[in-house]
């Protein structure tokens, strides 16, 4: 089972992956650590990801970005026509979802904002396979605090067509929560005061601040504010609106004119503002922007500060926002912790530092902290992982109504009610009672409309509730139905029962031993005291039918075909690249050996022929070849192999020769050692057995006389 958690962010996606007792953040074909959350398409296939960066200049009108914004969303939403300045693509309207229209394989598409984010998902898939080398299915993925139902059950669908079973959808701000607390030893314990904590996220085009209390073992979230129009986007937006008056001015040009210019800009304003972070004035140089105009230009960073002044002005109000509803004051929070890209700008870090009174904390990865958090959770969630018990408790963004058709036998009945309120703990469950005699219907629905994004639809589902009838005496049935705020923050009556009023017996409790006792009554062993209460006793099923915005199973299982037939696509692309790289290598390769590596082993006719072979399919490849098939570049690399076959082989059969001569050779010489180390050991051993007293064979003389001493001849 695969341990993914992956930070879906508007400009980039973080993949991490829990293993080696730890998580890790991996990287992608061209080892970064952050995937460009984009979609391409071309004649041939799609481009995800690198590719997708890569190519988006000069295909456009092809490429889609600020996928996790549009997923769930409508044409005529009015954030949605903020994010057509961000994507270059058009934006077009499929059966009320917004989607994209673009060309690929030749041919006009649509595809959903669901179906896009399915597709960058398949990346995330591959990628995250590649790197473990085993098949993932399984991950956790952070969402914006503000997304509504309709937008996680998106995303929700989109992995599924992907192929991909989201264990949760984590907020982003409880993620980077959960990733600062898991690793926590010194948190405070259940008696002692928790440790509170703000997170502040400001990433490319979203600024959130969630308060966080602390115990062991557990985080809670206590509040979470946000102004979904301020990121790192916006600084750059302000960057280019400066340029094009600047250059319009001094060059002559409008960039607003030409996309492929304003694109280059915005890329030329982005860095800039990153050398602006950490310097007092950066320059901007981009060749030929437009018309074969070379543009230049220097900012510092307060003309850039003063630039975004109106932004800057807007930082504090989240912040105040989220102490309000966790009804706290700055001064009850403890650690101020940042992350996102756009919190590494100075003028941000001051404003954020002055409004708390105290020093910023920078523990976390800025830019891998939710990624991490989300590979935690994942672990949390999977039975292979043993990790430290952490009980995470996030917060209701928006309160939720259940409203219902007045039943005909209740006039004075209430046909709504809120269920779950704004700051209520989720997951959470409740139960609604109903009375009725036959089958009836309740819809759930944002009860604050205007708290919504933009002017999304607060429609949330509806539910039909079937097999209730009157009982043999024309009494209500009792309805109980199980309402669900689940994990991912989407919302499901899961489950629904009848009940019915029966009379039990229950033992009446015995007098504590401080209670005073008659003292005339006798000690018997008499049977315990019954009383007859009701109770309601769980009888049977009920049938729920639920209309929500999910796809239906149909329309899922078609997208998901659609999807691996894209695939196949994409793959057979590649596979056909890469033997047309290889056979373009091998004509280089073998053109450059005929006349030095190979040039004794082939005759002169043999040598002429093969010339003639690598030449003229070398003119077929840059001519007709260009767009042939895998199966053509394969044939014609074995028509060259055919000349080439014999000659290669003589070469590789006279190195074989040398080899095994060599080889022969070595084992002589090691064998000749070997018999001149062994002769040298027999020569030590004989030399040093002659150079041994003979203690062990004394003389017969010796032993004849052996008490015989000899004398001293005198001289």
């Amino acid at each position: 089972m695969s341990v993914v958690g992956v930070d879906f962010g508007t400009l980039n996606t973080v993949i991490a992956v829990a293993r080696n007792r730890g998580v890790d953040v991996i990287t992608n074909e061209v080892s970064n650590r952050a995937t460009p959350s984009l979609v391409g398409f071309g004649p041939k296939s799609r481009y995800l990801g690198e590719p997708a960066k890569t190519q988006e200049i000069s295909n456009l009108k092809n490429t889609v970005g600020s996928l996790k914004r549009l997923a769930g969303r409508s044409l005529s939403d009015p954030d949605v026509q903020i994010e057509q300045d961000f994507v270059s693509a058009p934006l077009i309207d499929i059966q009320g979802q917004v989607g994209a229209e673009v060309t690929y394989l030749g041919k006009k598409e649509k595809y959903t904002a669901t179906q896009l984010v399915s597709m960058f998902l398949s990346k995330v898939k591959a990628t995250a396979s590649a790197e473990l080398k085993l098949p993932v299915s399984d991950l956790v993925m952070s969402v914006p605090a503000w997304f509504t139902d309709i937008q996680r059950r998106s995303l929700m669908d989109a992995a599924e067509i992907a192929g991909l079973k989201l264990l949760r959808l984590m907020n982003d701000t409880t993620a980077a929560a959960l990733g600062y607390g898991i690793t926590k030893l010194d948190l405070p314990t259940a008696e002692e005061k928790p440790r509170r904590v703000a997170f502040v996220d400001i990433g490319h085009s979203n600024y959130t601040c969630s308060i966080v209390e602390f115990r062991k073992g557990e985080l809670v979230v206590k509040s979470t504010a946000y102004d979904r129009h301020f990121g790192g986007r916006d600084f750059d937006k302000a960057l280019v609106e400066h340029f094009a008056r600047e250059f319009k001015g001094k060059y002559k040009i409008d960039i607003k004119s030409n996309p492929k210019a304003l694109v280059r800009v915005q890329a030329a304003s982005e860095k800039l503002k990153k050398i602006l972070s950490a310097n007092q004035q950066a320059p901007i140089n981009i060749e030929s922007l437009m018309n074969d105009i070379d543009v230049a230009a220097m900012m510092t960073r307060d003309e850039l500060e003063a630039l975004v002044d109106p932004l800057l002005k807007r930082a504090h109000v989240p912040l105040e926002q989220a102490l309000a509803e966790a009804k706290l004051q700055v001064e009850d929070i403890d650690v101020i912790e940042l992350v996102g890209g756009c919190t590494r700008v100075p003028a941000l870090k001051e404003r954020i530092q002055k409004f708390f009174g105290k020093p910023l904390s920078f523990t976390l990865n800025q830019d891998e902290a939710v990624a991490r958090g989300c590979a935690f959770s994942c672990a949390i969630l999977s039975p292979v992982f043993r990790v430290r018990d952490f009980a995470i408790h996030d917060t209701v963004n928006y309160p939720i109504e259940f409203t219902w058709e007045k039943s005909p036998d209740i006039p004075d009945e209430d046909t709504s009610l809120t269920v779950f309120n704004k700051g209520g703990v989720m997951p959470s469950t409740k139960i609604l009672t109903f009375y009725r005699k036959e089958a009836f219907n309740l819809e759930a629905k944002y009860a604050n409309p205007e708290l919504l994004p933009g002017k999304m639809n607060p429609w949330i589902g509806r539910f039909t509730v079937k097999g209730v009838k009157a009982d043999s005496k024309d009494d209500f049935m009792i309805c109980k139905l199980k309402a669900r705020l689940n994990l991912h923050g989407i919302l499901n009556v899961e489950q629904g029962y009848y009940v019915e009023d029966v009379e039990v017996e229950e033992p009446i409790p015995e007098e504590k031993d401080g209670e005073k006792k008659d003292p005339d009554a006798m000690e018997t062993d008499a049977a315990p005291k019954t009383r007859k209460v009701k109770k309601q006793v769980r009888k049977g099923d009920l049938p729920i039918v639920a209309g929500t915005s999910s796809l239906d199973e149909a329309s899922k299982a078609a997208a998901a075909e659609a999807e691996a037939a894209m695939i196949m696509e994409d793959k057979l692309v590649a596979d056909t690249e890469e033997k047309k790289n290889e056979l373009e290598t091998y004509i280089y390769d073998m053109r450059n050996k005929i006349d030095d590596q190979y040039s004794e082993f082939a005759s002169e006719e043999e040598k002429t022929k093969l010339k003639a072979k690598l030449e003229s399919s070398e003119d077929w490849l840059y001519d007709e070849g260009e767009d042939a098939t895998k199966a053509v570049y394969i044939a014609k690399m074995d028509e060259i192999r055919a000349v080439a076959g014999p000659i290669v082989q003589r070469y590789f059969d006279k190195i074989e020769e040398e080899r095994a001569a060599a080889q022969a050779a070595a084992e002589a010489e090691a064998a000749k050692k070997r018999e001149m180390a062994e002769a040298a050991k027999a020569a030590a051993m004989a030399q040093e057995a002659a150079n041994k007293p003979d203690q062990e064979m004394p003389d017969a003389a010796e032993t004849a006389k052996p008490d015989e001493v000899t004398e001293p001849e005198e001289k």
